[in-house]
Parts: C-alpha cells; structure tokens; sequence
C-alpha cells in the first residue's frame, strides 16, 4: 500500500511487515525518513525528525548542508562530499547537480521497465519526479510494493528533457540512507567451483563496494549485499538485503556519512561506463530489490524466495515440475558417438529419469574446446543421423530430450568466426585474451543477435526438444564495440547484457514449450536478472557431495531452492577428486531440482537401486522444493553438519537432508531443532518411527544421527 500526506508532503509504503517512509522537506528536496519495521502514521512526527536532518534553505551556508541530508536518489558536486547515485556530465564537462521534487503519481500494478528483467505483477508504483537545478536532466525515481511481499522494488529513469546531448558516468538504480551505522555487512563471495561463500564482517568506516567488471554478475561476487545487525542470527534480528535484478557489470557500495550514518546504493557498474542522452532520451536502470527482515537471515531469504518465484520467475514454469535429467558431459564430455548416448539413455529409461540432456560437441567440428563454437549445425560424423537418432531413441524409452547451448561464443576455429570475425568483442591492434580457446560475440549489435536467434531456432524448430542448457563460459576482455563511436565506447557492458536478454526473451517467446536452464560456468551468472527467463540455474560446477551443500547454503542467502539445478555426479568427484557415498550426494541434490550428471550404464546393481530410490523420493518432496520455506538448521561454514529443511506453506509436510562433514573423536549428542514446524500441530518422522508434538520438534530437536564423515540422512515428517 502506498500514501501520501499532501500536508506535510510524506510518502509511506507499507509491505508485508515494513515501512518504507520519505518526504519532501522544506528545500524540496525527497529526503529518506524510515526503511523497517511498522511505524506509526504520525506525519508530524516523521517531518519532526525528518527537519534535523534537512537543510534550511534560510541559512547562509545551505549549500554546504548536503552532507548530512539522508537522499533518495544523490546528487554531485554541491555540498554533498559522499558518492553520488547519479553523474551526468553537460556538454561544457560540468558535472554537478541537485535534484528537487516536481510531481509524482501512484498507480496500481508495475512500471514499466523495457528490454530489461522487472518484478511481473502485483502492488503499487509510486513515481516521484525529480528536476536538476543546473540541467534540463529530470530523473524518475520508481517505488514498487505490495501488502503481501516484504521486498520493495526500486529503479531509476534518467531523462535528458532538453535539446543538448548530456552524458552519464553514472547511473545506479537506487539509493537509501539508513540513520546508523551499526551493522555487520554480508557478501557472497567465491570463484569458480565455489560460489556464493557467504562472510560476514563489520562494516566499519569508509567505503564497501562490491562490484562485477566482467559482463557477468560473476562467480566471485553475488550482486547482493547484506546489512546485519550485531544480534543479527539466522531465525531472529533485524537485516537488510539490497539485490540487483541484473546480469551484468554491477556495484553495490555501502558508506558510512560524517553522522555515522549508511548511504547504500548500486546498479550498472560505472568502471568506464558512459551513456550518451540526446534530447529527449531516457536511460532506465535495473530494478533492485530491497528486503527488511526483523526475523532474521532465514526470514528474508524466505522473502526473496517467495518474492522471486511469485513475481519475477516465468509464471508458465514456475511451479511446474521440474523433469529429473540425466545429462551426459561428466560421462563422456566431448568423445561419444551414438552407442555410448543409448547406452545412457536406456538405462536412464530403466530407472526412472524423465529427460536425457545432450551436453557440449554435439555442434560443427567440435571434438574438444579448441573449435567449433559458433558453428550451430549437427556434426553428423559425430552422430550418424543426425539429433534425430538420438531423439527417436530417447522417445523408444519414454525419455525427453534436452540440449546444450552456448550462444555467446565463438571460436576462432569456425565457420562462423572466419566468415565474420569482427563480430568477436575486440580492439584492432590488442591482442585478443582467449580463455577456453573462445572470444565473446558482440551481443551489443543487433545483426549478432539476429544471427544466433535465427540458427538456433532452426535447431529448436527442426527437432523435438524439450529443454535447453544455455551456458556461457568466458568473461568479456578488450571491452571495445567496433560499432559505437569514440565517446560511447562506455556503453559496452550494458548494451552487451540487454543483448543477451533480447535473445533469452526471443527464444522463450518463440518456443514457450521448451524448458531453459541457465549455466555460465557453473554458477557465474546466477542472479535474479537470468531468473526472469530461466527457472532454474545451474548451481556451480562443482559437484562434490561436501563442496555442494555449502556452495547451496550460499545460494540460498537471496535464491529459492526450486533455482538450483543439483546433480548427483560420479565419484571420485570430477572437480575434488573426493569420494562421498551416493547416498550423500543424491541427500544434498534433493535440495533443488534434481537429476543426474554421470554415466548410469556405468553403475553396478547397489547404485541403480539407490537412483530408483532417489528419484522416488525426490517426487515425494519436490512441490516442497518448488514451493516450500527453507530452513537453515546447521551450518556447514561453522559445524561439522550440514542440514537443512523445506517446509510446506500450510506446515503440513516437511523434508529434512543432512551430512556428516566432519568426524571427530569423542562424539558428543547432538540435537537439531526442526524449526518451521508448527508448535501446534503433531507430526510422523518416517524414518525414525516417531511420533511428536510440533513444540517438541521445534524447543526440544532430534538427536543427529552417529554416522561416519560424509555420510547423510534424511527424514520426511508429514502431520497426523
């Protein structure tokens, strides 16, 4: 709900369980007020506290009041000394500004945010206009809340309402101020194989920023930023969570002001960024999502969760059953033929898995990394026949069939490359990075998207597929556009994501039948921005029954369980060469939407049982995956478990997975608290044949199960 006060010109939205409070002081300026739990209505109030913080516009060193004056949207260079949320540079080189409030106007439903991921549906958008007093700039600042959702959307238009070309050096999409500093700030690191690692550390003074240069939201930090109170746990104190609705090139800072306040604010990364406006021309940033939890860490991952999935993730897929896949690039990566497909197929067949994935080589002279990118035709010396033979023997055993893609590469040894090598992202005269043996397309040209949308919708519409593996292995070097000119080179990183949406949104549109999984090398781009148009990601590379259950603990800080592809792998695992029981790994993999990543004619009698009886399970629990709350109950990062819980929106049903990390001697009894339950309702553990009371479970706990290191177990708890 959004009001307005039109006498004391205060703005108030209300979410699930939060006020998000501003007003236009006396100097009209929109000044930041309040952003967490329910306040009272109390305008006077409010514009009391709020006028201690604004400038007098009566007094003569007003213009060096800025300081200290908490800003929904900061401007530069006239008596405000922190960063700025926008710089706008004029045709003469000045750059400062100051921006006051025009209009505004509260509508129901979403703003409009074009080629871009956006939040889809529900509440309402509160529009505030905001004029430069130097410029013919206006910025358009959009709040977006609903009665239902304890996460606020927020994004900025930039307008060049004059003649005169302007140009952006910095263009974030939101800014808020909070009145301490009295936070610990959390960060989802990692690199490849280990990504999303949460850390946790004191804000203290200065700058924090987080940020991305590599065209990718990154393995190595998440673009999301979280601030803790000192009490802050993970079922009780208050935190924020500020989250970019984007895939690209991105920061977040977090500083403190001279009053120990906490200015935050991020969008598009300003690393050599430039946009050009000419007259009459807006540039949108991407939407962030801010979240307030007085629950805890758990309560505001459950917020975005079901922020994600009720308002951002395709609807169509959202709360579709996932297909349980069987995809074939740790069992043979690049070297099979067809006999060695059908033999993974069949027993797929055999077990119970619903889709076989065809994975990287299927495509031009692909027979390792070092060609063939680009190059999207079926190398029928590979696959005699064609993808239909391994269609039609996917269709024989009652199996879909899903396919691999990597449509923002090229080789330098293709077809495609030698007939338009310009179309790589390069600079004449620097030596071009490769990494993979691979260069990265130049999606910022519409003639590069246009080609890779129309070959491979000719794969997508010649064969009977149902899932598509879109990865994207390489981070973007030379940062050059052979098609923009000297001065809008900036423009680059941004105009490459908005690419990379257009295809997405194309191929989705054309082929709504075909189920996306996003992939960039693993867990590279797994953002809310590549949830818009895949349901699901995949998780990271890494697929160790140990390394996994941490790298999902992180992701599940800010990203519902139903995002995360989990595969159970072979062992000795692929990435750590470590040796966990099956029973482990597919125990963790249950956590998300699950499948298999290895060559099942390979295994014996125990583990095609154990596949059986994995899959059974899986379809026991995975409208708790697809819908349920996730619970955090031990923490791998700190303890020698790892255990977690999906619980049912009406508490009914519960799914809990575990592993041992970590012997050591002289083990001590150890409860679990199976937090979620509903005090009031009596439940069944299957596994343990007990029967208890929701209060017992949630005060008192079971004992963890004495079994050795890495070895897991599970518990399926329903209400009697």
């Amino acid at each position: 709900m959004i009001t307005y006060c039109k006498e004391k010109r205060l703005f108030r939205l209300s979410g699930k369980s939060f006020d998000y409070v501003m007003y236009v002081n006396d100097a009209g300026f929109l000044q930041f007020l309040h952003f967490g739990g329910r306040v009272g209505a109390d305008s006077d109030f409010f514009t009391a506290y709020g006028n201690t913080l604004a400038p007098n516009p009566k007094d003569r060193n007003f213009d060096m009041a800025f300081n200290e004056m908490p800003g929904e949207y900061a401007f530069y260079g006239h008596g405000d000394f922190r960063e700025p949320t926008v710089l706008i540079e004029r045709e003469d080189g000045g750059l400062v500004s100051r921006f006051r409030y025009v209009a505004h106007k509260i509508t129901a439903g979403v703003p409009d945010v074009p080629d871009m991921p956006h939040v889809r549906v529900g509440g309402d958008t509160l529009t505030v206009v905001l004029k430069d007093d130097f410029s013919d700039t206006e910025i358009l600042l959009n709040y977006n809340v609903a009665d239902d959702s304890d996460v606020l959307t927020r994004n900025a238009e930039i307008v060049n309402a004059g003649k005169t070309p302007v140009t952006l050096k910095r263009a974030f999409s939101f800014c808020t101020e909070l009145p301490d500093n009295q936070f610990n700030v959390m960060r989802l690191h990692g690199t490849w194989g280990a990504e999303r690692t949460p850390e946790v550390t004191p804000l203290g003074h200065g700058m924090v920023r987080l940020h991305s240069m590599r065209g990718t939201s990154s393995h190595q930090m998440n673009p999301f930023l979280g601030l803790l109170r000192k009490d802050c746990a993970e079922e009780h104190g208050e935190c924020y969570g500020f989250q970019l609705i984007y895939s690209g090139s991105y920061a977040i800072t977090c500083e403190d002001g001279p009053s120990d306040t906490v200015r935050v604010q991020g969008g598009v990364n300003d690393t050599a960024f430039c946009w050009r406006l000419g007259g009459g021309e807006r540039f949108v940033t991407p939407q962030a999502a801010m979240c307030y939890s007085d629950g805890g860490l758990g309560k505001l991952s459950r917020s975005y969760a079901d922020y994600l999935r009720e308002r951002v993730i395709n609807p169509a897929y959202v709360q579709k059953r996932r297909p349980v896949v069987v995809n074939n690039w740790e069992a043979t990566y690049f070297d099979f033929n067809n006999e060695k497909l059908f033999a993974i197929i069949d027993e797929a067949a055999k077990l119970g898995i619903d889709t076989f994935v065809l994975d990287d080589g299927w495509f031009g002279k692909r027979d390792d990394d070092t060609s063939g990118l680009g190059d999207w035709f079926v190398n029928e010396k590979k696959l005699k026949g064609g993808l239909k033979t391994v269609i039609d023997r996917c269709k024989k055993n009652g199996l879909k069939f899903g396919l691999w893609f990597e449509p923002e590469m090229v080789c330098k040894d293709s077809d495609l490359y030698r007939a338009h090598p310009d179309w790589a992202i390069h600079k004449e005269g620097v030596p071009l990075a490769e990494a993979r043996n691979q260069l990265v397309l130049d999606f910022s040209r519409k003639e590069v998207v246009d080609h890779v949308f129309t070959v491979v919708s000719k794969i997508l519409a010649e064969n009977d597929i149902s899932y598509v593996k879109w990865d994207m292995n390489r981070n973007i070097t030379e940062n050059y556009c052979a098609s923009l000119p000297a001065d809008r080179q900036g423009e680059l990183h941004h105009r490459y994501i908005l690419g990379v949406y257009d295809l997405a949104e194309r191929l989705i549109s054309a082929f709504p039948n075909i189920f996306f999984e996003g992939c960039a090398s693993g867990g590279a781009r797994f953002d809310a921005g590549m949830l818009y148009y895949f349901p699901q990601i995949w998780t990271s590379d890494d697929t160790d029954g140990y390394e996994r259950a941490k790298i999902q603990w992180g992701t599940s800080i800010c990203y519902p369980a139903s995002a995360m592809s989990c595969h159970v792998s072979a062992c000795p695992n692929h990435q750590t060469r470590r040796t966990t029981p099956f029973a482990t790994r597919g125990a963790v993999a249950s956590l998300g939407a699950f499948g298999y990543e290895l060559d099942l004619s390979k295994l014996g009698g125990e583990e095609k049982a154990l596949v059986k009886e994995q899959i059974a399970s899986y379809h026991k629990t995975e409208e708790l995956v697809l819908s349920g709350d996730l619970y955090r109950l031990i923490n791998p990062f700190t303890e020698d478990y790892f255990c977690e819980m999906l619980v049912s929106k009406d508490k009914k049903q519960a799914y809990v997975a575990g592993e041992r990390l970590r012997s050591v001697p002289l083990d001590k009894n150890r409860l679990v608290r199976l937090t979620g339950l509903d005090e009031s309702k009596t439940y069944r553990v299957e596994e343990l044949g007990l029967t208890a009371s929701g209060a017992s479970l949630v005060r008192f706990g079971l004992l963890l199960p004495r079994i050795a290191e890495y070895e897991s177990w599970t518990w399926h708890v329903q209400e009697i």
